[in-house]
């Protein structure tokens, strides 16, 4: 019984560990330090950026803290919630398949087990704009840090055709 409780903790354990993405792993552009610490990594800012896995021609950047010291090290330390994030139109919007209102487009865990942050879409109608929101939560306590950014769907180069999100939303 011991040896059954003991591989469901080391499973527990490895699926914490696994990154939650929707989409895939994310750029790093570059990392400043915030914190300095003697004998461990330092705080830093790490600013990314990801393309859209469902919508052609769009672009996101965002910016997490990332914690140094003994804990950020082994990563085992819960990172805080604070998050940026900007999205453009970096090309021609192309949608490749029909999605929800608030789809995941990007998970990542921020702790150990139980706190993740995530980039959603979603599609203003009326204004024919998608919008992008960044939040972290917890499985106990959520936490109201967020951000959000629009891209409004603008006709590209010689195409001038300007797909309507509206058409695209389940």
């Amino acid at each position: 019984m011991r040896s059954v409780i003991a591989l469901l903790a080391a499973a527990l354990v490895a699926l914490a560990v696994l990154p939650a993405s929707a989409a895939d792993e994310p750029d790093l552009i570059f990392k400043r330090s915030t914190v300095f610490k003697w004998l461990t990594p330092n705080d830093k800012l790490a600013t990314y950026g990801l393309d859209d896995p469902e919508v052609e021609g769009v672009a996101c950047h965002f910016t997490v803290p990332e914690r140094g010291g003994f804990k950020g090290w082994i990563g085992v330390a819960e990172e805080v919630s604070d998050i940026s994030l900007a999205c453009r139109q970096i090309g021609p919007i192309k949608f490749k398949e029909k999605f929800s209102q608030g789809e995941d487009v990007f998970r990542r865990r921020r702790s150990l087990f139980f706190k993740k942050m995530q980039i959603v879409r979603g599609c203003d109608v009326k204004r024919n704009v998608l919008v992008y929101m960044v939040y972290s939560d917890r499985i106990i306590e959520g936490s109201p840090k967020n951000s959000t950014s629009s891209v409004p769907i603008m006709p590209w180069g010689a195409n001038a055709d300007v797909p309507k999100c509206a058409d695209w939303v389940q």
